[in-house]
């Protein structure tokens, strides 16, 4: 669940953050459109940290880096 509210929550706030420049420079969604593209970008890398995270701490290793067979 938090991986998939990662990805809305930076998808969303690029959104906002590019509705609002269109608005104060009175584009017509270029800003909306790069930022979502940016947010998209970024909330997959922070997605793929995430997961390589989870993936690292399950692989059985104590968080002092031993296997924990002794």
């Amino acid at each position: 669940m938090q991986i998939g509210l990662t990805m809305a929550g930076c998808i969303g706030f690029c959104f906002f953050v590019g509705l609002y420049l269109d608005r104060w420079l009175s584009t017509r969604g270029v800003f909306v459109t790069v930022f979502t593209v940016l947010g998209v970008i970024g909330g997959a890398n922070v997605v793929y940290r995430q997961i390589a995270e989870i993936m690292d701490d399950s692989s059985g290793h104590d968080r002092d880096g031993r296997d924990g067979s002794g």
